[in-house]
């Protein structure tokens, strides 16, 4: 419905058809053949991280996404057989993927998945839009429906090129109806927290049930007493939304130690401009430090507004609480008051309070358990176990 007109000219064109294939090569798991269908696989990101935890639990599983670069990808996904749409045939492919969305509903349409039993689909780009075998149960893992055709549509856009800004309005009309339409095609949804799930229900009109994705939980560890330290941290991607500016600013105003991991080093180079001189930057560390500062700081701070959140559950796992603005899918993770603070307005005033209040509250000297007690409702196992619960709902 409705995507047609953008890309006609492409699938008229004559990039041969994927090789027919033997039907017996496809991947068995215990006695089911299962097919994986990821949105794009050129990084080692949350997503990608749900796709791994997918194939541990489906070790025979085909991978089907638009597009793959197996050298940034782990050796748990490349050892499955990944095949890509005609996406990947594309120029520049595995760095303009996304130039291509108004392709990849109907390069999602011509994939062949007869012989398949059961379809996993992992979305936030375009993924769900499969047509499986009748007799196929589909489960949609949702990370969000996607944000630049919904609720961060105008903020994508403002942010775009005069090209794209002129552009968007036709295509996003398009992938929006087709957005809707296939979401009709899945026999079940699974949403990665309740702020997600609430977006599926307004914007798909269908029920998910909430699986929290997948966290290295027995990765991080508590430090002991003794090893402490005096200082605040943000860690993560120097992305906007992720609100860095905010924390920078606010601990040059609460002239405390803040600690911040993460890249990349042209945004650090534009935050240290602000930066009070008890904060410092240690670019993208690698994981020994991001580990040992966890477990070692005062609290996490965590100022963004994200769909789930995966560092202040490796924060808790460290037995260190979180302060965190209460919107989003921390309000899954993080319990006000036990393993952490809430504010309730994103702005620096309002952080500024929080910690003072934190200061106050004796939480950085609570004891790691209940961190730790809570981050184990959020491992590899408790994700498994809701997705085998989300299968069994849809008959699979």
């Amino acid at each position: 419905m409705g995507h047609g007109s953008c890309n006609t000219a492409f699938f008229h064109s004559e990039p041969a058809h994927f090789p027919m294939r033997d039907l017996s090569d496809i991947s068995i798991q215990n006695g089911r053949r299962v097919a994986i269908i990821h949105y794009w696989l050129v990084g080692m990101r949350g997503g990608e991280k749900v796709v791994e935890a997918l194939c541990r639990m489906f070790p025979e599983a085909d991978i089907f996404t638009h597009v793959a670069d197996p050298a940034r990808l782990s050796a748990t996904l490349t050892r499955h057989n990944i095949v890509e749409t005609r996406i990947g045939r594309l120029p520049m492919a595995r760095k303009m993927y996304q130039k291509y969305l108004p392709l990849m509903p109907r390069a999602l349409e011509e994939l062949d998945l007869t012989g398949y039993d059961l379809v996993i689909s992992s979305e936030s780009g375009p993924a769900k839009g499969v047509i499986a075998p009748p007799d196929a149960p589909h489960l949609c893992y949702c990370h969000s429906p996607m944000r630049y055709l919904w609720d961060q549509y105008h903020v994508y856009r403002n942010g775009a090129g005069a090209l794209t800004r002129l552009m968007m309005p036709m295509m996003a009309h398009s992938l929006r109806q087709w957005d809707v339409t296939s979401a009709a095609r899945v026999d079940g949804f699974a949403a990665n927290s309740h702020f997600v799930a609430s977006r599926i229900r307004k914007y798909w009109r269908r029920d998910a049930e909430v699986v929290a994705p997948p966290v290295a939980v027995e990765d991080f560890a508590p430090a002991p007493p003794q090893e402490l330290g005096d200082f605040y941290l943000w860690a993560g991607e120097l992305a906007p939304y992720k609100r860095p500016d905010m924390a920078v600013e606010a601990f040059r105003r609460l002239n405390l130690p803040l600690v911040v991991i993460g890249g990349p080093q042209e945004t650090v180079d534009k935050l240290k401009g602000n930066a009070g001189s008890r904060t410092r930057f240690l670019g993208k560390a690698p994981f020994p430090v991001l580990k040992e500062h966890l477990a070692r700081c005062k609290a996490l701070i965590f100022p963004g507004e994200e769909d789930f959140g995966i560092v202040p559950v490796e924060a808790m796992a460290s037995g260190r609480p979180v302060i965190a603005y209460g919107r989003g899918g921390i309000l899954d993770s993080v319990v006000e008051g036990e393993t952490g603070l809430f504010f309730q307005e994103q702005s620096v005033e309002a952080l500024v309070d929080a910690v003072e209040r934190f200061e106050a509250s004796g939480l950085a000297t609570a004891g790691p358990e209940r961190c730790v007690a809570r981050s184990r409702l959020f491992s590899e196992a408790a994700f498994r176990e809701g997705i085998a619960g989300s299968l069994r709902k849809i008959g699979a």
